[in-house]
Parts: C-alpha cells; structure tokens; sequence
C-alpha cells in the first residue's frame, strides 16, 4: 500500500478558516493523499471558494442545501470513489479535523504491518491543548481471540468496534460491499452506524500515532447536555438498532442498554430538562417513521449519479441475499462511462388516437432524447384508421425515430389498455421498460434522468407531469407525486401516487405482481399498489419529465357511473389484498366514490386545488 491509492474526503460547513488549516495540514502530509475531495454543505461563508483556491488542488462539490456531516461524508464518499477509481482507501474527516504531518503515513504504515487486512484505521483526536479528545476515543474491541490483539499490538494498534468520522482510513473494498453512509441521519450516530457496517466480520484498528486535533468549541465527550440535538440522538439510535444490519443480536442488546444508561445520565444533569424532553419525543416521532433512502436525498444533487454507482455496486457485491427487494438489476449507468441499462419504450396504439399525436410521440421518445431507447414497441390494440396505419408503417420503416428500432406489435382485436400493456410487456427485448401514450410528449432529459435510478435498485421510477392541450401550452396544471418511498406507500391507500405515462419499471417485477389486469380507467393504480405491496422500491423524480395532454373531456371522465363502478371494484380489491384497512376502505368509498358522482365543475375545481396542494407538499 502506498499513499498514491489515498483519497481524503473533508466535509465543510461555514468554518472557513478551519477548512483552510485542515487543507493545509493534508498538504503538509510526509504521505500526502493521491486527491481530495471537499463536499461543502451548502455554506454561507467562503468555504466553497476556500477549497477551490487552495494550493492543494481539492476537488470541489458544491450541495444545494446542507445534509449534515451523514449525508456530507456520504456524497464525497461516492464522488472519490467515481472521480478516482484506483483509490484503494478513502481517508475521511470533517473542516474541524488539523491532520499532524505524519497522521496519514502512520495510518498507512499500520494497516501495512497488520498480519492480515484491515478495513478501517482511526487516529488518535486530541483538543487544542494536546488532549485526547473524549468525544473520539473508540472502545477496544471485545470478545476477539487474543491473538488478533496481539496482531494489532504488533502494528501499534489495537482492536476498535466502532470509530468517529474525525480521521479515519477505510478500505474502499469495504465501501463497495456496503455502500454509503445513510444520508437520513443528517447528524449524530451517523459515524456510529456506519463503522458497525463496516466492521461487521472486519477489522478496525485505533491507531495512536496517527495524530490529529479536533478543534471543537469546547473539550466535552458525547455524553454531554445535548439540548436540541437530543433529538438527532434519539432518532437515529432507534433506526440503528431497528434498521442497521451491522449490529449482532448480543451488541445490539449490549449497545441499547448503554444507550439508555446514557439517556438516564443527560436527564440526570441536564440543566434545561423540558428543551431535552421536547426534543427527545421529536425524535421518537422521527424515529418510528422510515428514513429517507439516499437516492430521494440526493436526487437533482451533483452527487446523484455518483451515490446510484456506488450504492449499486454494494448490492451487486451482496448478491442474492441482499437485502434490498426486486429482482437483480441489469447494467447500470455510472458516471465513469459504464452504458446505461438497455431498455424499451412500451407505447400502445388504438383507434381514438390522432395520427399527428402519435408522430409527435414518437419523435420525443427517440430523436429527441438524450438518451434514447434501444427499441420502441407500439402495440396496436385493434384496427386502427388508415392515417393511424401510415404512421406505423413509417415507425417500422425508420423514418420516424433517427435509427432507433421500432416494432409493432398488431392485436386482431381491441383488448383494452391492460391486456394491450400485458401483450407488450411479453414482447418487449429488454427488461427495462418506460411507458409512453400515444398524445404524451416526453422532455429529452426523460429518460437521462430516469435510468441513473434503476443503478439504485429502484424498481418503479416515475415522475412529475404538467398538462396541455396545445403543444405551445407553458402553464398548465403540475401533477408531481411522492418520492420517498414510505411517503408512497401510505398515499397508496388512499390514490395512485404514480402518473402512469411516465414511469419506468422492471418487467420482471410487474409481471411479478401478476402483470395488469384489466380494470376500466384504474389497472395503472391496481398494478401500482400490488408492486408497492410485494416490497418493490419505487420512487418519483420532482421534475417534469412528461407533457400530458388533455382534452376538453378529461374532467368528465373522471366521474360518471363508469369510472364509479371501477371504483368501487378497485378500493374491494385493495382491501381483499390487504393493501389498506376496513377503516381506509370505508374512508375511500365515502371520498373517491364520491368524487365520481359531483358535477363535472366542482370535480375540476376540486382536483386542480388537490393538485396544488400536493405539490406544495412536495417541493
């Protein structure tokens, strides 16, 4: 090992001054880093210009908002693991952390000495004054046969279960094994969690020798008045010891007996009780719902092809028993040039579609994207009016889609929009699929943006869409859905939280959910709530990524005893499979049946205010 396979990753935030001695102390190393990648988090001072300008030549990621230092070191994390694919180890710590000269090539010189493979070293935090920082002193490692202590002796080391970010040197094998830190956390046992990932069946190592002072405000260790942030603490400890798979039964026992002795102790001296108290049932609250995957976090972010890379690559490394739901993904798209996913346009045909529509249709799904897809497949569900057939017959010729393959699929009879989807779904050539109707116009970003997710797991990615009935039409209502997953799963029982011409989805997992099945204007919905159901992960990105064409009916047909009947068959069927309550089915007759029956006006009115108000909680 030498230092050129060593990427440090500094997370910054309005300590610009801190910032500067920290890049001073890498530059200083006698084994300077190989590169370095600074995350400032969103700062309002110099910071971002600090790091841009220094001699040491860091590579900068700017974030739009502050993640915290969880979702800081998870960002750089992915961004030096893209940007430098030789590193072998990433050296982590935050603006606060002065390196000592020798604090690299001590790390450096112990994981070389160690008789075997350390996946994680962690220097020695002293304050100001030269003393060891309580708040960074790791535990020895208990329940290790004595050999392994003396291997560890042998590197001037010893054995650590768990180490803080200030300064520590991680196998980049282990990252790729177990992906990033979780962004979720923001602050606080964020370093915790994720070292107990790590060390799951792995070495740690505390290193003495590797030196370097954390400048906090004050010397104090974790245990300490925490006030507000009391709430961080309780949250996050309680989706670590329900989520975290880096903790054993007996440690997770062990750690939740430490942690509530701990609590006992910050009650025992805290001087503002009723501020810990208020936070501490802030932070249950939090800490009972789902916490936000990385990719909802960073989506739209710099950092978000880099974090799907990474994230994907955790989960190709655990294989069949990952824990993460769906079936294997396929090659994914990576920032360091691996080619995106092959994948279809699914886009059905019948004979109430408009020639013109359909040929503008298919121009954006492939001429003009950015990202084109490998085949469109158009379903003609039936016979369809002579201009209709023109335009397939030129689709299947090439001229309408620059070089991309079409193929039409001819059913003898209309089937419906089910069966027709059902049909394609069992002709298209990839697993990939992204839906398209005939009079939607797809934005050239589509399917740039998309694909990047399925790197992330995801098996359901839809988006938001904004109406039109003319092509020159810039306003228009904005239908922008969920993108947190557990955010999906409770708007389920309640409406489709996916805008059904703008997904794109893994066959296998809708087949998986049994395929559509008809269901008059609703089979969209009923499939959606039985892939959410099965444990597929979905989500929605907030842009507009498909134009959505209504027509002077539209309001109209979303009542009527047509739809009323689907309705009522639709909220049976989700309460036969258990995708809602008695009490939410009772909630849904009396709302959405309901809905179906008001005159064609106030359904207008009211689903244009539901609209609104869905995307102010979005945003």
């Amino acid at each position: 090992m030498s230092r050129t396979n060593v990427v440090a990753v500094v997370v910054a935030y309005n300590r610009q001054e801190l910032l500067r001695r920290c890049l001073d102390g890498l530059a200083g190393q006698t084994a300077p880093p190989a590169g370095t990648v600074v995350v400032d988090n969103a700062s309002t001072d110099a910071s971002a210009r600090v790091a841009a300008g220094h001699p040491l030549g860091a590579h900068v990621v700017s974030l739009p908002v502050n993640t915290g230092g969880a979702g800081g070191f998870a960002a750089g994390i992915a961004r030096a693991l893209t940007r430098f694919p030789q590193a072998e180890w990433i050296w982590l710590m935050d603006d606060d952390t002065i390196p000592t000269a020798t604090a690299l090539e001590a790390l450096v010189g112990a994981a070389v000495a160690y008789p075997g493979s350390p996946a994680l070293l962690a220097s020695r935090a002293v304050w100001a004054d030269g003393t060891e920082h309580p708040m960074n002193r790791p535990r020895t490692r208990p329940g290790l046969p004595a050999l392994l202590h003396r291997h560890a002796a042998l590197a001037g080391a010893r054995q650590i279960r768990t180490a803080s970010f200030v300064s520590i040197l991680i196998d980049a094998r282990a990252v790729r094994e177990v992906g990033l830190p979780r962004a979720s956390y923001f602050l606080w046992n964020d370093d915790f969690e994720y070292t107990s990932r790590i060390l799951r069946g792995r070495i740690g190592l505390y290193v003495p020798d590797s030196v370097v002072r954390h400048l906090t405000r004050a010397l104090g260790s974790s245990d300490a008045d925490p006030g507000e942030r009391f709430r961080f603490e309780v949250r996050n400890k309680i989706w670590t010891f329900r989520d975290c798979e880096g903790l054993g039964p007996i440690e997770r026992a062990a750690y939740e007996a430490a942690t509530a002795r701990r609590w006992l102790r910050a009650a025992a001296s805290s001087a503002d009780r009723a501020t810990l108290w208020r936070a501490g049932r802030e932070g249950l609250r939090e800490g009972l719902a789902r916490p936000a995957d990385n990719m909802t976090i960073f989506l739209g972010t710099p950092v978000q092809d880099d974090v799907a890379a990474v994230e994907a690559a955790a989960r190709a490394s655990a294989g069949p028993t990952s824990p993460s739901p769906g079936p294997p993904s396929p090659a994914t798209a990576d920032p360091a040039g691996t080619p995106a996913p092959p994948f279809s346009v699914l886009l059905p045909v019948y004979r109430g579609d408009r020639a013109d529509f359909l040929r503008r249709s298919l121009a954006s799904v492939t001429v003009e994207q950015t990202l084109p897809p490998d085949e469109v497949l158009i379903v003609r569900d039936g016979p369809v009016p002579g201009e209709l057939d023109d335009v397939l017959a030129a689709a299947r010729r090439g001229e309408l889609s620059g070089g991309v393959p079409v193929r039409v699929l001819e059913l003898a009879e209309n089937a419906g929009l089910a069966l027709a989807l059902d049909a394609g779904l069992e002709h298209v050539a990839h697993e990939v699929v992204a839906r398209q109707d005939a009079d939607d116009i797809s934005v050239p970003e589509r399917f740039a943006t998309q694909l990047p997710l399925l790197a992330a797991g995801y098996d359901l990615i839809g988006s938001a869409i904004r109406e039109f009935s003319e092509e020159t039409d810039t306003g228009g209502v904005v239908r922008r859905q969920p993108a947190d997953p557990e955010r999906i799963r409770r708007a389920m029982t309640l409406r489709d939280p996916f805008n059904h011409p703008s997904v794109v989805y893994r066959a296998s997992a809708v087949r998986a959910a049994g395929g559509y099945e008809p269901l008059d204007l609703m089979e969209d919905y009923w499939l959606f709530a039985r892939m959410i159901r099965d444990g597929v992960r979905a989500t929605n990105v907030p842009d507009v990524l498909v134009r959505y064409r209504v027509g002077a009916g539209a309001y109209a047909r979303r009542g009527g005893g047509r739809l009323l009947h689907s309705e009522l068959e639709l909220q049976a069927r989700m309460h036969r499979a258990g995708i809602t309550t008695t009490a939410q089915y009772v909630r849904n007759i009396a709302v959405r049946a309901g809905y179906r029956l008001v005159p064609t006006g106030v359904r207008r009115t009211a689903y244009r205010t539901a609209q609104r108000a869905l995307l102010k909680r979005t945003r």
